[in-house]
């Protein structure tokens, strides 16, 4: 379940509390007079069923509580057989169900164009590009895990979806300057391990079997893509979220931008295109998948309020 902490002012409170009152979801419903002063108002509390936590979160801000008070709400587990009941009174499963409010938060925190963001996609493009020279399949995983490029994808989907402009130019942003600084440190990488006589003084992919399967785009790669943007946007609005580690293994993102610079750096071009569509594939096809897959979630929620509010 998850408990609502709500700060109501004065004039609302009886709203607040009757509306939760009367939510047969909702358990361990508490008020507490004059008990907030920052802001102002009246503490009322409550659990209610995780399936129809966003629907009465909106009905709490369609009252401007969101304005003039505050809500807070906090996964929990009861034991209780009133729990039970609760939970029999929301249609569907808790762990199916979305609540728009903690995808907010989580799309919101990985979107951001920070210092650390541009850090773990240079260094996660570097790793890749390394597993690539050595054909280590564990070390290109490892970039995958490492690479934070998913988050600002998710956001563009949330935001698509919701029809936020701001998010969306905050997603936009952070991957038009995360993905372009990590193939440039590749490039930079690639040469300093050159002038060190790291790396060979010349690359083919003949004999690199994964710069090969990377720039050569399929329609499996495609379908790939598909199935880890609609899991992996499953595994944000959902409580699966243990599903997100294996999505990242599953696109192949980071590894081509490592591609690229590394073609960059030998002069590769027929492989830098096709790192470059794989890129391309990878984006477009997880951006189309993940939109898809949340505006599914997104009707199957408005349908729910409409239910509530007959």
């Amino acid at each position: 379940m998850v408990h609502l902490r709500v700060v109501a002012p004065a004039d609302k409170t009886d709203r607040v509390h009757g509306l939760l009152c009367a939510t047969r979801s909702a358990i361990n419903v508490i008020r507490v007079p004059g008990a907030s002063t920052n802001p102002t108002g009246d503490l009322i509390m409550c659990d209610v069923a995780r399936e129809d936590a966003s629907v009465i979160i909106s009905e709490l801000r369609e009252l401007g509580l969101h304005h003039e008070g505050s809500i807070a709400l906090s996964a929990t587990d009861i034991v209780s057989d009133f729990a039970v009941a609760a939970e029999k009174y929301a249609p569907g499963s808790p762990a199916d169900a979305v609540i728009w409010e903690e995808l907010d938060q989580r799309t919101s925190e990985s979107v951001e164009l920070s210092g650390v963001f541009l850090i773990y996609m240079v260094l996660a493009s570097i790793i890749a590009a390394i597993g690539i020279f050595l054909n280590s399949p564990i070390l290109v995983v490892g970039a995958m895990v490492v690479g934070p490029e998913f988050g600002p994808v998710a956001g563009l989907c949330v935001a698509l979806v919701q029809l936020r402009g701001p998010l969306a130019r905050r997603s936009a942003v952070a991957l038009a300057v995360g993905f372009p600084l990590a193939i440039a440190a590749t490039v930079v990488a690639v040469l300093l391990f050159d002038a060190a006589n790291v790396v060979p003084n010349s690359f083919s992919t003949d004999d690199h079997a994964l710069s090969k399967s990377i720039s050569s785009p399929d329609a499996f790669a495609f379908i790939v893509a598909l199935c880890a943007g609609a899991a992996g946007m499953l595994s944000l609005s959902t409580a699966k979220s243990g599903a997100l580690i294996g999505v990242l293994i599953s696109v192949t993102t980071i590894p081509a931008a490592a591609n690229i610079g590394i073609a960059a750096a030998y002069g590769d071009w027929d492989t830098f295109r096709g790192s470059a569509g794989q890129l391309a594939v990878n984006l477009g096809a997880i951006l189309l998948v993940g939109t898809t897959t949340l505006y599914i979630q997104r009707l199957l929620y408005l349908r729910r309020k409409r239910l509530r509010h007959r």
